[in-house]
């Protein structure tokens, strides 16, 4: 992956800043406040939904037997809940 191939948080700041046409503090804050919100729903264990862009929820991922690459032992691997976005049908057309 080329350096040209993402886009990372100054530049999604930016992007915001311009679009929205304020200051890129007042972007970071926002794009910060959002990132804080979503996250702190998904802790709680709701779901966020943004209509046409997208949904983030959270799933949880049983314990399982695995193997030490290293070693070949088996290892047991603890359940966790892991954070899972699918995105939106608007989403979805602007990729295609």
């Amino acid at each position: 992956m080329s350096r040209e191939d993402y886009m990372n948080k100054k530049e999604l700041i930016e992007s915001i800043s311009g679009a929205a046409d304020i200051s890129k503090a007042a972007a970071e804050k926002a794009l910060n406040g959002t990132l804080s919100a979503i996250a702190e729903a998904l802790k709680k264990g709701d779901k966020v939904t943004l209509v046409g862009f997208g949904t983030f929820s959270v799933s949880k991922r049983e314990a399982r037997q695995g193997r030490n690459p290293q070693t070949g032992k088996a290892i047991k691997i603890a359940e966790k809940k892991v954070a899972k976005f699918k995105a939106g049908s608007k989403l979805s057309e602007a990729v295609n």
